[in-house]
């Protein structure tokens, strides 16, 4: 038997593990809405898209710093708005899917 070479990929994709974290807290958000756990998910989203947009600007892929400084704004946890209802709700998983999207495009060249 002869053993297949593993060729490695020319490509790391730094964002993807914080994209999931933040994803999958993101989807279970609308049922943690009006909970005291609905604060850590808060905190998790907004600490976690500070990290996938720093990824992001270490790929040069620029165009995903406004949309995660838009979501790391909307999911303060220090100072939150008061938002409420299906838009709200509906936010969550539109977010979950948003962090999925730049966790798969956000790569690097490994050297």
């Amino acid at each position: 038997m002869t053993a297949k070479q593993r060729i490695p990929s020319t490509y790391q994709r730094n964002a993807f593990a914080p994209s999931l974290l933040a994803a999958a807290a993101l989807f279970v958000a609308p049922a943690l809405m009006g909970n005291d756990w609905f604060l850590a998910v808060l905190f998790l989203t907004a600490i976690l898209g500070v990290i996938v947009a720093w990824f992001a600007v270490q790929a040069r892929q620029w165009w995903w710093v406004p949309v995660f400084a838009v979501i790391v704004v909307v999911w303060n946890p220090v100072f939150p708005f008061p938002f409420a209802g299906p838009v709200w709700t509906a936010a969550q998983p539109a977010a979950a899917v948003v962090f999925l999207v730049a966790g798969a495009l956000i790569k690097v060249r490994r050297p």
